[in-house]
């Protein structure tokens, strides 16, 4: 008899998604040159594109802050280059989105922002196809990084 878990998983399918976890972490790591178990990754959708936020646990961790910094701000220039080896490299295969944001690569801004405990790369665009293979990749990152970011971009209320 199979024993269910949290979530409807079985305790094979719960080792097999904590092995699936141990190797993102691990390739991460070696891809991102962080510790992802210092770090917290954070995947945000706006009507414009989104952005992707990485921050030190401990906010006087200057090894990883640093790391986290120079990281954010290759990506920025190598996504701009259509270039997304680094997410290959981290999840072992190509992300949600890639080839969209790869064959429109010109009508996509990104911009590293530094913040107190880490960094962001904000990715901008006008144009609706784009937009949409934006948003799948970082809707990838949210499920693959389990970070419970938001899915669609946030209903704003505006008074």
């Amino acid at each position: 008899m199979l024993e269910y878990l949290a979530g409807g998983m079985t305790h094979e399918q719960h080792q097999k998604q904590m092995a699936k976890d141990a190797e993102l972490a691990r390739r991460g790591t070696d891809a991102m040159g962080f510790d992802q178990a210092m770090t917290t990754h954070h995947f945000i959708l706006t009507a414009d594109g989104g952005s992707i936020e990485v921050t030190v646990k401990n906010a006087s961790d200057t090894t990883n802050l640093e790391a986290i910094r120079t990281h954010l701000k290759e990506i920025a220039g190598q996504f701009a280059a259509g270039d997304f080896e680094k997410p290959l490299m981290t999840h072992g295969e190509t992300p949600d989105g890639v080839a969209g944001m790869t064959a429109r690569k010109t009508s996509i801004a990104y911009a590293f922002e530094s913040l107190p405990t880490g960094g962001r790369v904000r990715i901008q665009t006008k144009d609706t196809e784009t937009l949409d293979a934006v948003h799948k990749f970082l809707q990838y990152q949210i499920r693959e990084y389990k970070t419970a970011d938001p899915l669609k971009v946030p209903n704003l209320v505006i008074w």
